[in-house]
């Protein structure tokens, strides 16, 4: 094999394949780490505090993701403990050359206890390929509130996405029941399939909130309020579980944010939003 070729294979057989677990507990009236797990490119920072909820911010050292990249977290958060799991900063999913980026979210919530899982936005460049799956099995009077956001373009300097692959696969489960699916799937032609009436009418930034909660009636209003006419927002009962949804649509990464980090401090309480999402 020529030296060119040895190196092209080299090269592509460097593709990240990271793992992060984390395991909280409350211990001595409060939570802690159970079990920290971290491997290759996925690191968990704890920032310091004394009150509840534990915070963990999750870290891609490998700076982005592009195809063939593999990359899993797993939260457990048991019974009566409380925690907010973030990212670092935005997960960049380059232009891939070959095979799809993914990412596995798995997620377990003891009964009594409450988890916000608040990553910030994933951008993905013109010509990438990404699919994310998120699993979550609540215990039936946990409390859950997951967002996921994307943005279609790097929308700062004026791409936007033509040509890729992005799909998002979530299964929600509360009390061993089925409370939330879904599979949002758009590519190759991204641009012109999300301009329909139908998808986003052509809008980039996009965000799906879940609330689990009691009180998921209660608080539509307020979240129409923040949402405006740039999405909107329900809520059911389903069996003994409170479900609130909200889909958020916009022009640009900072419209998005106007609105969602609003709604996201009226969902998560007095916890509101970690510290890195200011900067």
């Amino acid at each position: 094999m020529s030296f060119e070729g040895a190196v092209g294979a080299a090269l592509a057989e460097q593709r990240v394949d990271a793992r992060g677990v984390l395991a909280v507990r409350r211990r001595v009236g409060r939570t802690r780490i159970e079990r920290l797990f971290q491997e290759g490119a996925a690191k968990i920072r704890l920032p310091q505090g004394a009150a509840d909820p534990l915070e963990a911010v999750l870290i891609n050292t490998a700076g982005g993701m592009t195809g063939g990249d593999r990359l899993s977290w797993t939260v457990s958060v048991g019974a009566d403990a409380h925690a907010t799991v973030t990212t670092q900063a935005c997960e960049k999913i380059y232009r891939s050359s070959g095979g799809e980026a993914t990412s596995t979210i798995v997620l377990d919530v003891g009964a009594g206890a409450s988890l916000a899982w608040l990553p910030q936005e994933t951008i993905l460049f013109d010509g990438s390929a990404f699919r994310r799956t998120i699993s979550a099995d609540f215990a039936p009077g946990a409390r859950g509130l997951i967002v996921e956001s994307a943005l279609f373009g790097r929308l700062t300097m004026g791409e936007t996405l033509r040509r890729g692959l992005f799909g998002d696969r979530w299964r929600i489960r509360s009390g061993g029941r089925l409370v939330h699916a879904e599979d949002f799937a758009v590519g190759p032609e991204v641009a012109a399939r999300l301009a329909a009436a139908a998808a986003t009418a052509g809008a980039p930034a996009i965000a799906t909130v879940l609330a689990l909660r009691d009180d998921a009636e209660d608080l539509l209003d307020s979240a129409r309020a923040i949402i405006g006419e740039g999405g909107g927002a329900s809520a059911w009962r389903i069996g003994e579980t409170g479900k609130f949804l909200a889909r958020l649509i916009a022009e640009d990464g900072y419209g998005l944010r106007k609105r969602l980090i609003p709604l996201l401090q009226m969902l998560n309480g007095a916890a509101g939003l970690p510290k890195v999402w200011s900067i």
